[in-house]
Formats: structure tokens, C-alpha cells, sequence
């Protein structure tokens, strides 16, 4: 490491922060002048052109950042988690600029999580006592992490319905988990994590607040922001194996699900909600946590904030009571969030009696 290691978080952050910051003007310039717009209409909860390109201003600060400071001798998983990137870069970008299918889509997701899981071989390797199982043999340990890769890239995609949604999400859950790989020594995972975060918030301020620049990250950032998520989650889990001091984390699977309650339980949510009706998982509806927020004449940053201040509460929870036990605190996870996922239904039902009467 060529930088103290603080030294080195700090400056990941900056310089993403920085090189998102500068390259969003001339990305929206060229989206206005080609006509690169996420177009309003159908299930869209915008009503003018806005270019969708956000996505490629993150790939640059997260790559450029992180590719700097990471000390690569010492992480020789990182390359082929910089090419699992690109693979859902150009997935993404193809997407955003011609839309491609969604199986098609998936089927570049499956080969970023192959690149992860096997080459890079960043997997779960224990299940930390759940249902009396630690170890688990190489193929499950697979299946296991590439059926997550995928789910997680895809709620984060899926999330990405409302102006600083995603992105809030991704600096809240990248802050907790670079937080605790810095505290902990893990320190090319707290700069990947730093990077990330300085990459989003130099998005949010475009994305929320800006007029003249306003941009969305459209499925090029949203599918790279989940992919990262996915690699942060499991070296979180495979760390706490191995690590043993003061920051260690019990009942690691059932912190990281409280970690990322938001993405992660809107999606199962949704996907049972689909396949109930007898639809693909896949099919586009309007039954998200933002579009209940949205019907109840939520705007988009007070939506946005208030799933933010849900998730942080979540993080709060689990960590406060990671010693109750997987189990325990798993069902604790599912039954705050489906009591969560209620009250927006209950208060549309509300509204829907009053203004009948």
C-alpha cells in the first residue's frame, strides 16, 4: 500500500466523487445532442426527457478510483471483479441506449457472477450455523452465490424507479460495510466501498437536485451498483468467518439482510407478488415500496428519504441485536419489514374509503 490506509479510503472517495462530479455535464451534453432519453410515459413516475447515461459517469469514478488505490498484491480477486464491471457495463449501456431482452440481460448477469464466484472466487463458503450447517461443499457454495450475485444485481435495478432511491440505498449500505472493513483491516474492500459511495454521491446531487444536468443512471448503473453490492455482501459474510476481535459480526447472513432490507425485500416481495399472478418474476408492474410511497403523494425525495431513514433504522436493529442468533434475528428481519410493507398498503386503503364516502 502506497498511502496510509485512512489515507487511501479517503482519497478513493474524493477522487470518484470527483470524476463523477466533471464527467456528468458532457455525459447529459452528448445524451441531449444524440437524443439519449428515458422517455416519460407507461410506468416511468417522470414527465420530461431525461438522459439515463448517469451510469457511465459511475462506471468511470468507481474504476478509475478503485483501480488507483487498491492494492492489487494484495487482492488478486479484484481483477476479474473489474471485468465482471465491464461485462455488466456493456450489458447495461446496450440496454439503456437500444433495450435488449430480459433474458438476455440475464444471461450477462449469470456470466458477471460466474467471473465472481469461480475465477475471482468470491463465495460463500460457510452458512454460519444456519440449520446446524457451517462448511458447504464447492458446488452448493456455486450455486449458492451466483443465485445471489444475480438477485441482488437485479433489486437494485429493480429499486431504481424514483430520483435518488438507488443511489441513496447504495451510499447507505456502501458507508456501513466500508465502515466496518476499515475498522476491521480489510482495507481494499473499504476502498472499493468508498468509491462506490463517492461515486453515487456525486450522482444523487445531479440526479435529486439537478435541473440544467439532471440525469438518471439508467440500467448501466443500477446493474453495476447491485453487481458491487453483491461482492461487498459476501466478503462481508466470509470475513466474519475468518476475522475474530472487537468488530466481529454475529449471525453475519442475518446483518447483511437487515443491511440491505430495502432492495432486498422489495424484490422477494414483488417476485411472489408476480409469480402469485402467475407472471414472470420478471414483468413490470407498479407494485414497489416508491410507488406506494408515490400514491400516497409522497414526492420523489421524500420517498427516497424515507426508505433511506427505514434502511439506516433496519442497520441499527440488526446491529444492536446480532446476538439474538441467525434464526431469531432473521425472523426478526422478516417481521419488521412485512409490518413496514404494510402501513403504505393500510394508508392507501385509508384514502381509497374516504374518498368513496
Amino acid at each position: 500500500m502506497w498511502l496510509d490506509p485512512n489515507l487511501s479510503v479517503v482519497f478513493s472517495l474524493l477522487l470518484a466523487f470527483f470524476v463523477v462530479y466533471i464527467s456528468i455535464p458532457s455525459i447529459v451534453n452528448v445524451a441531449n445532442e444524440k437524443q439519449l432519453y428515458d422517455l416519460p410515459g407507461g410506468r416511468k413516475s417522470h414527465h420530461h426527457n431525461v438522459p439515463n447515461l448517469g451510469g457511465v459517469s459511475i462506471f468511470a469514478g468507481l474504476v478509475i478510483s478503485s483501480g488507483l488505490f487498491v492494492n492489487i498484491s494484495e487482492s488478486v480477486e479484484f481483477m476479474p471483479v473489474l471485468v465482471a464491471i465491464v461485462v455488466i457495463f456493456f450489458i447495461g449501456i446496450k440496454d439503456d441506449i437500444l433495450i435488449i431482452a430480459a433474458d438476455k440481460k440475464l444471461y450477462g448477469e449469470i456470466i458477471a457472477a460466474i467471473i465472481i464466484v469461480i475465477i475471482a472466487n468470491i463465495r460463500f463458503t460457510s452458512l454460519h450455523g444456519f440449520m446446524g450447517i457451517y462448511e458447504i461443499d464447492y458446488v452448493p457454495s456455486i450455486l449458492l452465490t451466483g443465485f445471489v450475485v444475480v438477485v441482488l444485481t437485479n433489486a437494485f435495478n429493480l429499486i431504481d424507479g424514483i430520483d435518488g432511491l438507488a443511489s441513496g440505498i447504495g451510499m447507505v449500505v456502501s458507508f456501513t460495510f466500508g465502515g466496518w472493513f476499515l475498522l476491521t483491516g480489510f482495507t481494499n474492500y473499504a476502498i472499493l466501498s468508498a468509491a462506490l459511495f463517492g461515486s453515487l454521491a456525486a450522482f444523487f446531487s445531479f440526479n435529486v437536485f439537478g435541473k440544467k444536468n439532471k440525469v438518471f443512471m439508467g440500467d448501466t448503473g443500477s446493474l453495476i451498483l447491485g453487481l458491487i453490492m453483491s461482492v461487498l455482501v459476501i466478503k462481508f459474510n466470509e470475513a466474519n468467518i475468518s476475522y475474530k476481535g472487537v468488530y466481529t459480526i454475529e449471525s453475519a447472513p442475518a446483518v447483511s439482510f437487515g443491511i440491505l432490507i430495502i432492495p432486498l425485500f422489495d424484490t422477494i416481495r414483488v417476485f411472489i407478488l408476480r409469480v402469485s399472478r402467475g407472471q414472470s418474476p420478471f414483468h413490470p408492474d407498479k407494485n414497489h415500496l416508491h410507488h406506494r410511497m408515490l400514491k400516497l403523494g409522497f414526492s420523489h425525495f421524500r420517498s427516497t428519504s424515507l426508505l433511506s431513514i427505514v434502511n439506516i433504522i433496519f442497520i441499527v436493529i440488526v446491529l444492536a441485536c446480532q446476538s439474538l442468533g441467525l434464526i431469531s434475528l432473521m425472523i426478526l428481519n422478516l417481521s419488521l419489514a412485512t409490518i413496514f410493507n404494510f402501513i403504505p398498503e393500510f394508508l392507501i386503503r385509508k384514502h381509497k374509503q374516504r374518498s368513496h364516502v
